[in-house]
């Protein structure tokens, strides 16, 4: 793709008026926290409107001008279904399971305090070293984005970005806490909507045939039922994206900040079809932009589209649209970090305990925002270590919330089941070029090993992280029952 340009003080003067509207709309709505509860859930009366806006801004980061795009260029329409439901399912189930938790945890903050009550010290600790190590890598892929966005545009410096990005949303974020994010959210949330309306508008209303018949013409197995890709990526997605959504703090902290369950319920609803919609869009853009142009590059499919006539205008809403994906995604993943150090810190170090705990968690804040700069300076490909985190939580996830219907699930089997799922996941997870795997072509020759299997290792390893726990369940139960 040739690249499309801004200059750069263009591209830097817009990104510091949006960055200075929101750090001013921060201030100006901030008031006093009252206490860490306020922090972490403001003050649980959060409408409609203010939920659904921030559940979904939240959910879609700068990811989406990427991810489901570029997957949609080899994965097909299955890839981009599989996205899409995996982005919104999370949502459809905490529809059912928010609303009993909420029940038994009427002052709940976090997920966690579900996982130490329904298991103990030993789960929650796993269970807190996988969320937050998903968390992390989430923020410094949401930094790495939205840098590499305004390089290719404007040949902006990744660290300047990425230092802007980090100073703008602290600033606003770490002063007012959640219910300066779900502020925040509302205005992003808008800014979001319609721009993705202008970009659907703008690409089909360009197009000299309809968008399927393009597809189906000039690339004809990425909607073809026989392509097996349509089936296993989409299973891929919806699995990892599903699994990991379930973890997020951020999702739980706006469970508990409801007014009401029916509230809750409504918001959940509205907000999984808006995400399911703005997702499967972003990848069928890919499907168009690949079946129009074969050569182009894969992470770039959205933008070889939208970007074509090098329109100034366009370049700039793209950029509003990316700094409000990245903005709100940035201050949800922020608080949720700080609001699980917060509950948990005296579980991970004794000395976080006491009444300063919120400036020692500021602190730690700070200090891994430091190492995001670092790391998003330096346009590191973060897609492995995203793929790794996937696979802790779809190692734990059957494990942790089946054990809430499940009450015969004890911390000893949870540890086993959790341990053997991301064992055995590991050993089919693929290497850095997705050829081999520890077991598949290492520990075995991988001419023992089926087409299916040397082609589909990330498929198999999600799969197979999933289903080793719930047989390791399964069997437990079936022993005891014949006790």
């Amino acid at each position: 793709m040739e690249k499309t340009y801004l200059s750069i003080q263009t591209t830097l003067s817009a990104t510091i008026l949006i960055g200075l509207f929101f750090i001013g709309l921060g201030y100006l709505n901030s008031k006093k926290i009252s206490s860490n509860k306020n922090y972490i859930v403001g003050d649980r009366d959060e409408d409609t409107l203010s939920l659904t806006a921030s559940l979904t801004a939240s959910a879609l980061g700068a990811w989406i001008l990427f991810g489901p795009a570029s997957a949609a260029t080899w994965g097909g329409i299955g890839a981009v279904i599989g996205y899409s439901l995996g982005t919104a399912a999370p949502m459809l189930f905490l529809y059912n399971f928010g609303p009993k938790i909420r029940k038994e945890f009427p002052g709940g903050l976090t997920l966690t305090e579900f996982i130490k009550k329904r298991f103990g010290i030993r789960i929650l600790k796993i269970s807190l070293f996988l969320i937050l190590f998903y968390l992390t890598i989430f923020l410094i892929a949401e930094v790495t984005a939205i840098s590499s966005l305004l390089n290719l545009i404007s040949q902006v410096p990744l660290w300047l970005t990425a230092g802007a990005t980090l100073i703008i949303c602290l600033l606003y974020i770490l002063k007012g806490g959640f219910r300066l994010s779900i502020i925040t959210d509302k205005y992003q949330f808008s800014f979001i909507v319609v721009i993705i309306l202008m970009s659907l508008l703008l690409i089909l209303g360009n197009l000299d045939l309809p968008s399927y018949e393009i597809i189906k013409k000039n690339s004809p197995n990425l909607v073809d039922k026989k392509y097996l890709p349509n089936y296993t990526a989409g299973l891929t997605f919806f699995i990892a994206v599903a699994a990991t959504n379930l973890f997020h703090q951020g999702n739980w902290q706006r469970v508990f900040s409801a007014r009401n369950n029916s509230i809750l319920k409504t918001s959940l609803i509205y907000s999984s079809i808006i995400i399911f919609f703005i997702v499967f869009w972003m990848g069928y853009s890919g499907l168009i932009s690949y079946s129009l142009n074969s050569k182009v590059v894969a992470d770039l499919a959205f933008f070889d589209l939208i970007l074509y006539e090098k329109n100034s205008f366009i370049v700039i809403a793209i950029l509003v649209l990316a700094m409000s994906l990245t903005l709100s995604t940035i201050d949800t993943l922020i608080n949720a970090i700080s609001s699980l150090i917060i509950v948990n810190g005296n579980e991970i170090n004794k000395k976080l305990s006491g009444k300063d705990i919120k400036n020692k968690t500021n602190s730690i804040i700070l200090l891994l925002s430091i190492l995001v700069f670092v790391l998003a300076s330096k346009g590191y490909s973060i897609l492995y270590l995203f793929l790794l985190a996937d696979l802790l939580c779809c190692a734990a996830v059957v494990t942790i919330f089946y054990g809430f219907f499940n009450k015969k699930i004890n911390s000893t089997l949870a540890t086993y089941s959790i341990a053997c799922g991301l064992l055995f996941g590991l050993l089919f997870f693929p290497s850095q070029n997705f050829q081999t795997s520890i077991l598949v072509g290492n520990l075995i020759s991988i001419d023992n090993f089926s087409i299916f299997f040397q082609t589909n290792l990330l498929f198999i390893s999600f799969a197979v992280s999933l289903i080793v726990p719930f047989l390791m369940i399964l069997i437990y139960s079936f022993r005891n029952s014949f006790k």
